[in-house]
C-alpha cells in the first residue's frame, strides 16, 4: 500500500458547523505536513486558510452546502465570494429535489453557471448519491459531464450515507473521460481509501485518513 499516494489524493476536510479557526489552522498544518491534495473547509475560513498556506496546498470550499436547494443565485454569489477570498477549488451541491423531479435542464444550467464563474478553477459537483436511484445516478453522471465540471463527488457526508464502492464503480462507468471522481463520506481506513482509488476515484474527501496516519506515526515514536 502506497500511503503517500493515498494522502496525495485526500482533500483533508473539516466542515462541521462548530469548526473553529484554531481547528482550521491545525487542519492546514496537517495538510502541509502530509502533503494532501487540498484542504476542504467552510467558506468563512477560506481567506484565513489561503494566507496560512500561501499556495503550498490548494484551498477548497463548499457552496450550496449541505442541502443544495437554495436559489441558484445564492450559489452563484457564494462561488464568486469564495473565489475572491482565494479559493482554488469549489465543491457545489446540486439541487437533488430538482433532479428527482426530472428537471435535468435546471440542474445542468445551475452547474454550467457555476462552471462559468469558476473559470479555470477546479469545480466538483456533489450529487448526494445516497438519495438517488440508479437511474438518477446515471442521469447526473451525464449532466455533470455535459456541464463541463471537473469532478463528480459522491456525498456531502451530512446525509444518511457516504461513498460506496458500488457508486464509485457506477460513476466510473458513466461519466465522460474529462470527469474525475471524488469519493467522500465515511472513508475510515487506508484499505477503504485504496479500494476507492482502485475503482476510479482520484480524490478522497476525508478527515480520517490523515488522522490515522498521524496516530500510527505517534505510536512508532
Amino acid at each position: 500500500m502506497d500511503v503517500k499516494k493515498i494522502l496525495a489524493a485526500c482533500d483533508h476536510t473539516l466542515l462541521h458547523p462548530d469548526s473553529t479557526p484554531a481547528q482550521i489552522r491545525e487542519l492546514c498544518g496537517d495538510a502541509l505536513h502530509f502533503q494532501t491534495a487540498a484542504v476542504c473547509i467552510p467558506p468563512c475560513f477560506v481567506r484565513m486558510a489561503k494566507e496560512y498556506l500561501r499556495g503550498r496546498i490548494p484551498v477548497c470550499t463548499v457552496i450550496g452546502f449541505p442541502n443544495g436547494n437554495m436559489m441558484s443565485a445564492v450559489k452563484e454569489y457564494e462561488a464568486r465570494a469564495a473565489l475572491m477570498d482565494g479559493a482554488d477549488e469549489i465543491d457545489m451541491v446540486i439541487n437533488v429535489g430538482m433532479l428527482k423531479a426530472g428537471e435535468d435542464d435546471y440542474v445542468r444550467n445551475e452547474i454550467e453557471r457555476i462552471r462559468e464563474i469558476c473559470s479555470n478553477h477546479i469545480l466538483k459537483v456533489i450529487v448526494e448519491a445516497c438519495l438517488l436511484s440508479e437511474d438518477e445516478k446515471i442521469r447526473i453522471c451525464r449532466i455533470v459531464t455535459e456541464a463541463g465540471a471537473d469532478f463528480i463527488k459522491t456525498s456531502t457526508g451530512f446525509s444518511h450515507g457516504g461513498a460506496t464502492f458500488e457508486d464509485v464503480r457506477l460513476f466510473a462507468e458513466n461519466v465522460g473521460p474529462s470527469v474525475q471522481i471524488k469519493a467522500a463520506g465515511g472513508i475510515d481506513s487506508l484499505e477503504t481509501a485504496q479500494r476507492f482509488m482502485e475503482l476510479g476515484a482520484s480524490r478522497l474527501g476525508t478527515s480520517r485518513i490523515v488522522n490515522i496516519v498521524k496516530t500510527k506515526k505517534a505510536r512508532k515514536v
